[in-house]
């Protein structure tokens, strides 16, 4: 493959041209002799067989070819900046890319405030973010698929500081005979009505969460779309009650007098993260979790990331 004939500095001399009106200046700003601009130009036009500048008067212009490299050698300096602050930041401890598997029951809004953070301190960094249920965060840990998990089940070789307490909570559209009842439930009460559960997304290690003992059930693989199942009266459930607020709110189902359950969730790292991505993602996470409308977070770590 041929190389290209014209080379960086030759086209930083002609932006500057460009950009200071004249060849003293541009050499005054490049911190280059006149006569090095001047060089570097015209080999330039040599190497590009087109006449950039007109004479004028006194005054160089622009031609139309001029005009024309002007905005691609614009666009050329800035992609080749940006290829030296990714150096500058890989060389940093950055991560060239950065796979977070989170479990649904991690809000989404929380999720998204990071995610916005991360994108801003660490530009270089491609995101990648999968949900998961169950143990499909614990499996991606395990089979080393991701950099980062969000998980309420910490496998073994994982420390981990709780991030978030999700409360569960029993609730069935507001016209569901278990609400006729009118008086606190019992397991027996429920298991003659459909309960709609999520399915694991896991591979390996499938788990079941909860009370599971209803003569019917509707499986689905979605959190979301369990909360429509229920807004629509197709059974009751158990759902986290960071994620059914605005249902709760309208009225479009109501909680049943039954009792509740809290599961932790918490964040691991793969022992491939750098420390410096690390310590930035839990610097957000533990930022985001201070936050008056979502306390109790915290942070999980490989142990031997832990030092």
């Amino acid at each position: 493959m041929r190389g290209p004939r014209t080379n960086l500095d030759q086209w930083h001399c002609f932006m500057a041209v460009v950009d200071e009106g004249s060849y003293s200046r541009a050499a005054e700003k490049l911190h280059k002799s006149q006569s090095a601009v001047t060089y570097a130009i015209q080999k330039l036009e040599e190497q590009l067989a087109v006449a950039l500048f007109e004479i004028k008067g006194r005054k160089a212009e622009l031609t139309d070819a001029g005009q024309l490299f002007y905005r691609r050698g614009r666009a050329l300096l800035d992609e080749a900046l940006r290829v030296e602050a990714s150096a500058v930041t890989l060389a940093q401890g950055w991560e060239p890319q950065l796979r977070i598997v989170s479990d649904a029951l991690f809000p989404q809004a929380a999720m998204l405030d990071c995610l916005e953070q991360l994108a801003i301190e660490c530009p270089e960094t491609r995101l990648e973010c999968v949900e998961t249920v169950l143990s499909g965060a614990e499996e991606a840990l395990l089979e080393q698929w991701c950099d980062l998990a969000i998980t309420g089940i910490v496998p073994p070789g994982f420390l981990g500081d709780p991030l978030l307490r999700v409360r569960f909570i029993a609730v069935a559209h507001r016209d569901h005979a278990l609400h006729q009842l009118d008086r606190a439930l019992s397991y027996q009460d429920l298991r003659a009505h459909r309960q709609v559960v999520v399915r694991d997304s896991g591979a390996r290690r499938r788990r079941d969460s909860g009370w599971l003992e209803a003569a019917q059930r509707l499986t689905v693989s979605r959190i979301d779309f369990s909360v429509q199942a229920v807004c629509r009266g197709v059974g009751f459930a158990w759902l986290p009650e960071v994620v059914i607020q605005d249902p709760l709110n309208s009225g479009s189902f109501f909680n049943l007098v039954f009792r509740t359950y809290y599961q932790r969730v918490s964040i691991s790292f793969t022992s491939g993260v750098s420390a410096l991505n690390s310590n930035c993602v839990l610097r957000l996470f533990s930022r985001r979790a201070n936050r008056s409308d979502f306390s109790g977070i915290s942070i999980c770590l490989k142990e031997s990331e832990k030092a």
